[in-house]
């Protein structure tokens, strides 16, 4: 089921990287003569993480890839290691994050979503490749928060194959507009994309699912209507006439056929009495008499049901 919109969305991966985060700076501070580990001899003394250049935090990086790829895996040092990575390559996160800063998503939530993207590449780089760690990082730290948007900011779930659609869609029709100079039609959009007409109609219905506006929102100052509600709903007088269509199917049913085609002619195609008498063969003052006897007829039908 759908999350509802007023719901606090939490993740339990952005509460873990937060306490990774939180770990990483009180449990295992800069190794000190008092904190090192047999692990953890010969290595650089840390300085503050805020006090680390590009430059610095790419060779501490280096260093320290080289001695966790020699420790084993959930002891001491290995955390330590590992989790002052995390801290000292915080500002691929922030870099990536500040591309989605026009987005609704508090940019905490952004960042905190881009730090699981960096400990994933920590976990997965291989210093022996030769590639250096943000070429490495920053594909996955962008695709996190990717993925973070894909997941939880549609106001109304979709499938995914919709969702990755909606994305095909604009950029699709950002270059068709360039290169037509106005707005796509949907057999161009079908035909760029490879795609039946059909299926780019629902890609674009399902677009509307992403952002969704409050029923309550009041106009712009150059509108007159108040609400969003004033302005989209309006009566459909149609929906008077539905139990009479209803009620009188049956009474119509049981006319002779010559009462029903007169009916047919007059009120749905619309022909006058005399038009009626010369489609039939009779005179127009007949005509009046058949319609006249027939409209009764089915008043007294609606009236005894009534």
């Amino acid at each position: 089921m759908s999350p509802r919109l007023d719901e606090t969305r939490s993740d339990p991966s952005l509460e873990t990287a937060l306490e990774e985060r939180e770990t990483a700076s009180s449990t295992f501070p800069p190794a000190t003569p008092e904190h090192s580990g047999p692990g953890l001899a010969g290595l650089p003394e840390i300085p503050p993480y805020d006090e680390v250049g590009a430059v610095d935090a790419r060779a501490l990086s280096k260093t320290l890839f080289a001695r966790l790829a020699s420790l084993e895996e959930g002891t001491h040092d290995y955390a330590y290691v590992r989790n002052t990575l995390v801290e000292l390559n915080l500002a691929l996160v922030k870099f990536a994050a500040s591309r989605f800063r026009t987005r609704s998503e508090p940019m905490e939530d952004i960042v905190q979503v881009g730090t699981i993207g960096l400990i994933k590449a920590i976990d997965r780089f291989e210093l022996s490749r030769g590639v250096e760690f943000p070429t490495f990082a920053m594909p996955t730290i962008i695709g996190e928060i990717k993925r973070f948007f894909r997941d939880t900011s549609w106001s109304v779930r979709v499938p995914r194959r919709l969702q990755e659609l909606r994305l095909d869609l604009a950029k699709a029709g950002d270059e068709l507009a360039q290169k037509l100079d106005r707005a796509p039609t949907v057999g161009e959009l079908a035909e760029r994309l490879g795609l039946p007409e059909d299926e780019v109609l629902e890609g674009m219905a399902a677009s509307n699912a992403y952002t969704a506006s409050s029923l309550d929102a009041q106009a712009e100052e150059d509108e007159p209507e108040g609400s969003l509600s004033d302005r989209i709903g309006y009566e459909d007088h149609g929906l008077e006439g539905i139990e009479y269509v209803e009620s009188l199917k049956p009474l119509i049913a049981e006319l002779p056929p010559r009462d029903r085609r007169i009916l047919s002619l007059r009120f749905v195609a619309n022909m006058t009495q005399s038009e009626i008498g010369e489609e039939l063969g009779i005179s127009q003052m007949h005509v009046s008499r058949l319609l006249s006897r027939t409209l009764a007829r089915l008043r007294r039908g609606l009236l005894t049901e009534e």
